[in-house]
């Protein structure tokens, strides 16, 4: 059994609680480098053609085949620019499938600002649905397997959270938030600490609760970071014989994880390891 010390669930837990903070400041950035620096419609000088009245009905319909994210980003640029005065209607919810020529969501309300927030609202949705449709893609190769996709901390800034939700939307799931939530002891770390095993047990000594990955490079790494009792194993840039070895030697005893030399064409190649972190999950 993994080492009890790792839940996978908390993960997804301390971001869904993380994220209800980190939508608004997100999309307020995103508003102000529109307007001027403040979060004020009035400011799109453009928009200023349309008498202030007017009022306005927009579809959004996607041109291709993928899975939806990013509905609380846009109901949040609007509400920003004009609290209730736009209706939003949806027929989708993130992470469901779409299909080329359907409608996703309506809206109802001054044209103004219809056309003032267009553009962040979508980019929102576009790079969301975006990552959201290329992880369920490479989730559907793991079907049947016990693998999982898990996403990296390699992501645009300001955009940390936003982007692992649209992991979560695709069928991937999270790795580490951020630096202060599990140990993730990598090459210089290991350099610095004197070794795998020394720098897995002091990691141990400082937060004995918290999850402690190491990251290894060959398979006597691999074995000192099993006597050193590790709850998760990186193998970095494994190749096929490599990765079916450590498997074996591993054998339940701790997670592995696979990262590097992972492809779409590799992919079928992987005897089940446990995870596998990817740049394709970003």
């Amino acid at each position: 059994m993994p080492p009890r010390r790792y839940n996978p669930d908390d993960r997804r837990d301390a971001l869904l609680e993380r994220i209800n903070l980190d939508i608004p400041a997100a999309v307020a950035q995103a508003l102000r480098e529109d307007l001027g620096g403040e979060v004020d419609a009035g400011n799109d000088i453009t928009a200023q053609l349309l008498p202030a009245d007017t009022q306005a009905h927009a579809t959004v319909i996607t041109r291709e085949d993928g899975v939806f994210c990013g509905k609380r980003w846009v109901e949040e640029v609007f509400i920003q620019l004009a609290g209730d005065d736009v209706r939003l209607t949806w027929h989708v919810d993130d992470g469901d499938a779409i299909h080329a020529n359907q409608t996703v969501f309506e809206l109802n309300g001054p044209a103004r600002v219809l056309l003032t927030g267009e553009r962040t609202a979508l980019n929102f949705v576009q790079t969301l649905s975006g990552v959201a449709s290329e992880v369920r893609r490479y989730v559907g190769l793991l079907a049947g397997t016990q693998t999982q996709l898990l996403d990296t901390r390699k992501t645009l800034p300001g955009l940390r959270t936003a982007l692992k939700y649209a992991v979560l939307c695709g069928g991937g799931a999270n790795h580490r938030l951020g630096l202060t939530d599990a140990f993730l002891i990598k090459e210089n770390h290991i350099i610095a600490s004197g070794s795998v095993r020394q720098a897995v047990e002091k990691a141990f000594w400082l937060h004995p609760d918290v999850p402690v990955e190491v990251e290894v490079e060959n398979l006597d790494e691999l074995d000192d970071a099993l006597k050193a009792g590790a709850d998760i194993i990186m193998l970095d840039n494994f190749n096929t014989d490599q990765m079916r070895e450590a498997v074996k030697r591993v054998n339940g005893q701790a997670r592995l994880e696979v990262s590097g030399n992972v492809t779409a064409e590799t992919y079928a190649n992987l005897l089940k390891p446990g995870w596998i972190s990817s740049p394709l999950a970003r």
